[in-house]
């Protein structure tokens, strides 16, 4: 029985899970949003929160913690600067889960998992041309 045994097994090994959970995860820091499977995205939802109070927190130790599970310098100084900066008022809820659709190769629930309150990037406006009078 699996009575008090939380968590997703996702179909891997405990070492395969945990380095693919670090990867999603530190490219989610990196890029501020990607695209996987609906369980994947909620397994790596949980680690990421956990990361951002970590950065909250700021001090040496969190900074260590961080690092057992972050696997770039760039994802650290983003942890820890930006996001830090940016989610300093909030309780919680650093993440959100967008379903998408299905994956057309197997059925796969597809998700996108992105950080919440991050700085949209518009598109550039087009310039008009100037009516020429002849």
């Amino acid at each position: 029985m699996r009575h008090l045994k939380a968590g997703r097994r996702l179909g891997r090994t405990t070492e395969h899970r945990t380095a693919m959970l670090r990867n999603l995860v530190t490219s989610l820091l990196e890029h501020e949003r990607l695209e996987t499977t609906r369980p994947k995205a909620k397994e790596a939802r949980q680690l990421a929160d956990a990361l951002i109070t970590l950065a909250k927190r700021g001090d040496l130790h969190a900074r260590r913690q961080a690092l057992a599970i972050v696997r770039t310098k760039k994802a650290m100084a983003k942890l820890f600067g930006d996001y830090r900066e940016r989610y300093q008022n909030r309780a919680g809820g650093y993440t959100r889960i967008i379903p998408v659709g299905l994956r057309r190769g197997d059925g796969a629930a597809l998700s996108i998992l992105e950080l919440v309150d991050h700085p949209e990037k518009l598109p550039k406006a087009k310039k008009k041309k100037a009516a020429s009078t002849d």
